[in-house]
């Protein structure tokens, strides 16, 4: 019997408010800014929240936090909800903090009426100096004295459009000597003349994320709201500006954010990798964005699988990238069909065949319903160069002088003589076969040690290999000195632009995930045309933290 598994800490606590009866069920959110693709640490909220709903019988809620007209777009938007649902979750609502614009507004109104908030004109500058620092307390702005009615005829105004960006802001008025410098009254309000993508020119007052955020928890009945470990100092005010409204009481929890070996996972750098021309767009398969993993033959099971094993944590971590690709290759492993490719090629001709001969090879040994395929073997065939030395040293099992080698679903072959062009280099190796030999049927007795990949040079088809690694040089990009974009790994690419492969792969779909044995798994990229197949390689088939790591 397995040992069931433990309850990480946000489990516990969504198993205690149900059998408390604090909520009949659970509603959870992911709340996104569509300012950016998502990234593998999205990928983790989004497990964690439509999870824990999954898994207590509850729902979730996107919500699109579009409160800043000036960097959102509805092209993150809809990579936003495809990831998602790529990912193999389903939301129970489509919402945005600009549906919400008029309840938070009126929002804003009571709390002015209330004597809780204030329209400030001192600059940004200004304001930052009153807030004093850690050590020391703030200081009262000039204009915090102004009275209910003068600070609702400013705010009406402010939203009528009558002053420019950043000539009023509305601030909560809190405590101006709280040690949480969050709470030394913040901004809740800001001008911004800017075009939305969903309100067009309604509005020129924005919410700010502290504001709208916990509203838009409250207006839905979000019974968990859960973010990252930074916003444990905004939970003051978050409770603080639900309990002077009175409204429905979220409570915000916070989870190690992830962060990621030789990657960066900040949107602003992100997108300057974009803009910059260090890689191609948000979908490069060298990008931990959701849509570049995808890209590069990463399957959402191996993503999913990944996350779970990280587990929930209330301390930030470096987790290795190597764990996230030793999931995706376990999943790979169990579905990828498997194809011959070489890469290098070296001609063999094997003198004593003739014809052509259709060769069965199963698609996937790991799967016990596995299906077959012909391959085409015929007397010139390509293999790896690697696969071959002329001179070769001591316990060398493929192709060499005198040696024999077995072709993978086909015949032992043994080499008798090496050619060379005028400058000494091998162009071709000349072999022949052993007829009692074929793999199924063999009955030679000879047992050889070495098996080779191999294509047949007539049937074989042309396709671009890239091979993909780490995008950075440096395990801990955040931790080093300088301009990250410094520390861009200049290998990070490898392009064989012209590989051999046998012809099954003619008919690949997008959606396949393949085995090219030998290399790698791959899947074909959305580069490919009529005139030319191009895959990408998602990981390699071995890596050395699979020794480190238990298999549950």
């Amino acid at each position: 019997m397995s040992e069931e598994k433990s309850l990480n800490f946000l489990e516990e606590i969504v198993e205690e408010d149900l059998k408390s009866g604090k909520y009949p069920s659970i509603l959870t959110r992911f709340p996104p800014e569509p300012n950016g693709y998502l990234h593998i640490g999205h990928a983790k909220s989004i497990c964690l929240n439509f999870g824990l709903a999954k898994k207590y019988g509850g729902a979730t809620n996107l919500r699109f936090d579009d409160t800043n007209p000036v960097t959102e777009d509805t092209e993150y938007v809809e990579s936003i909800k495809a990831d998602i649902q790529w990912l193999g979750f389903t939301w129970a609502n489509e919402l945005y903090a600009s549906d919400y614009f008029e309840q938070l507004y009126a929002f804003a109104v009571q709390l002015i009426q209330k004597g809780l908030a204030y329209v400030d004109d001192s600059t940004s500058e200004q304001i930052a100096a009153m807030k004093g620092t850690p050590t020391q307390p703030g200081t009262d702005s000039p204009y915090r004295s102004r009275s209910v009615e003068e600070n609702l005829q400013l705010f009406a105004d402010m939203r009528a459009g009558k002053y420019k960006d950043g000539e009023k802001v509305l601030r909560v008025r809190v405590d101006m000597s709280s040690p949480n410098m969050h709470m030394r009254d913040p901004i809740i309000y800001r001008i911004k003349h800017a075009h939305h993508h969903r309100t067009g020119d309604a509005w020129c007052i924005y919410p700010m994320y502290d504001f709208a955020h916990g509203q838009s928890d409250s207006i839905e009945k979000i019974t968990h709201s859960i973010c990252t470990l930074e916003f444990i100092p905004h939970r003051p005010l978050y409770d603080w500006l639900i309990q002077q409204l009175e409204i429905f009481p979220s409570h915000q929890y916070e989870f190690a954010r992830l962060n990621l070996t030789y990657a960066v996972t900040s949107k602003r750098k992100l997108l300057q990798l974009v803009t910059e021309k260090f890689v191609d767009g948000w979908d490069d398969p060298r990008m931990p964005t959701i849509s570049g993993m995808r890209r590069r033959g990463y399957t959402p099971e191996g993503i999913r699988e990944f996350c779970e094993r990280i587990g929930v944590a209330k301390r930030d971590n470096l987790i290795d990238v190597g764990l996230l690709e030793f999931c995706v290759r376990e999943h790979l492993n169990k579905e990828a069909q498997r194809r011959m490719v070489v890469f290098d090629p070296l001609k063999v001709v094997i003198t004593n065949y003739e014809g052509v001969e259709m060769m069965l090879s199963e698609d996937n040994p790991e799967d016990p319903n596995t299906t077959q395929r012909e391959v085409p073997f015929s007397n010139e065939i390509y293999i790896e160069r690697e696969d071959f030395m002329e001179n070769p040293p001591k316990k060398y099992f493929r192709l060499a002088p005198g040696q024999m080698v077995r072709l993978k679903s086909a015949y032992i072959i043994q080499c008798e003589k090496v050619i060379k062009d005028e400058a000494g280099n091998i162009t071709e190796v000349h072999c022949v076969y052993l007829p009692n030999s074929k793999s199924g049927a063999d009955t030679s007795g000879i047992n050889v040690k070495g098996t080779l990949h191999w294509v047949s040079i007539a049937h074989a088809i042309h396709a671009e290999v890239r091979l993909y690694d780490r995008l950075f040089k440096v395990e801990n990009v955040a931790n080093e000195e300088g301009d990250f974009k410094d520390y861009v790994n200049p290998e990070s690419l490898h392009v064989i632009q012209n590989a051999y492969a046998e012809p099954a792969l003619a008919n690949a779909k997008f959606s396949d995930r393949y085995q090219f044995l030998r290399k790698g798994y791959f899947c074909m990229d959305k580069d490919t045309s009529e005139e030319k197949m191009v895959f990408n390689r998602a990981v390699t088939l071995k890596d050395a933290w699979a020794k480190e790591v238990k298999k549950g």
